[in-house]
């Protein structure tokens, strides 16, 4: 039987579940092909793990694979209730109950995370890491990963790891290939304080907008462009109705593994060690399956139509540049030593 107080945050994460929101619109029967081949009930710890994105992305199908090697090596005394496709609500909503301990983990988007941490959107400023080896070296060198792992420790929050969903860049409804053609552009991106600084700073148009709303804005061109990545675009079809795909590499998105800092201290020992140990290796695989994952959806992209571009390294330069203040303002947010060093030994 669950412990008393897993059963109770159990108990009100179903209850603020609830009162997120009915359901009903959100097809859930694609997760069926994911269900567990054994039965949970008699774990002794609980951990409810949440994400609004869909589980065919390989940065969060990771949740399961999480699952089954920690039910299996825990000899079931630990339960990964894995909730994507935003089960729980929205990221704001579930941050706030993972602080109240009602849901005990979160893969959360890496443009969310700076509204967690400030310290945190340092993965989202532009060209600071930017390719897949940069985000290999920040995770795997202590001395950067760790500050970033202990940014929100203050709120009860432990980041633990992260996954991917590949590099960002433009999908459009009309080629762009340029900077200037760019500039006719009114590019949705996400609720983010780094990323509005960033477009801001490069002086194009957006509109903040929350993702559910994207498919009716880019179909009646309220806007038409978007700031993401070819994996995201690719599965969630928004290449049906924007053809175009400028590669500018700025960063990389990724999914943010936060946990319960009580909840993770409530572990025996050995235990905290094997959750976070799979939770490490799962991650890195994820994060290699992540660009196997991008080039298959550009191949596929491409040959349904899709023209994909390259911003020059002119262009590209000229947004690092135009960036400036972005790095002056978030740098006091993060901490300059902190960023200084991220840049120097990401160099």
């Amino acid at each position: 039987m669950l412990r008393k107080k897993n059963l109770l945050a159990l108990c009100l994460a179903l209850f603020l579940f609830l009162l997120s929101g009915p359901t009903s619109a959100r097809d859930l029967t694609v997760l069926e092909q994911w269900k567990p081949d054994f039965d949970p009930s008699g774990a002794k710890y609980h951990y409810i793990l949440s994400n609004v994105d869909h589980p065919a992305i390989a940065g969060i199908g990771v949740g399961y694979k999480i699952r089954d090697r920690l039910w299996k090596e825990s000899n079931g005394q630990i339960y990964v209730d894995f909730r994507p496709l935003a089960q729980l609500g929205g990221e704001k909503d579930v941050v706030s109950k993972l602080k109240l301990g009602a849901v005990q983990g979160m893969l959360c988007s890496s443009v969310m995370a700076a509204n967690v941490a400030p310290q945190l959107g340092i993965v989202n400023l532009p060209f600071i890491i930017d390719t897949s080896a940069k985000l290999e070296a920040f995770r795997n060198t202590p001395a950067l990963f760790d500050p970033f792992s202990h940014a929100a420790d203050a709120q009860g929050i432990r980041v633990i790891d992260f996954t991917g969903y590949g590099s960002y860049g433009w999908a459009t409804t009309t080629p762009v290939r340029t900077l200037d053609e760019a500039k006719d552009v009114n590019f949705r991106i996400a609720q983010a304080p780094v990323n509005k600084d960033i477009y801001q700073a490069w002086n194009l148009k957006f509109t903040v907008m929350p993702w559910p709303d994207v498919p009716q804005a880019l179909q009646t061109g309220v806007i038409n462009g978007l700031d993401h990545t070819p994996i995201v675009c690719s599965i969630t079809k928004k290449f049906d109705v924007a053809k175009y795909f400028t590669n500018l590499h700025y960063t990389q998105g990724l999914y943010i593994h936060l946990v319960n800092l009580a909840w993770l201290n409530s572990l025996p020992e050995d235990l905290r060690t094997l959750f976070l140990q799979v939770v490490k290796e799962e991650s890195a695989k994820a994060r290699l399956l992540t660009e196997e994952q991008q080039n298959q959806q550009i191949q596929q992209a491409q040959a349904a139509g899709i023209q994909f571009f390259e911003l020059s390294e002119a262009d590209r330069a000229l947004l690092k540049q135009k960036a400036q203040p972005v790095y002056e303002k978030w740098g006091e947010k993060i901490g300059r030593d902190y960023l200084h060093q991220v840049e120097q030994q990401l160099q």
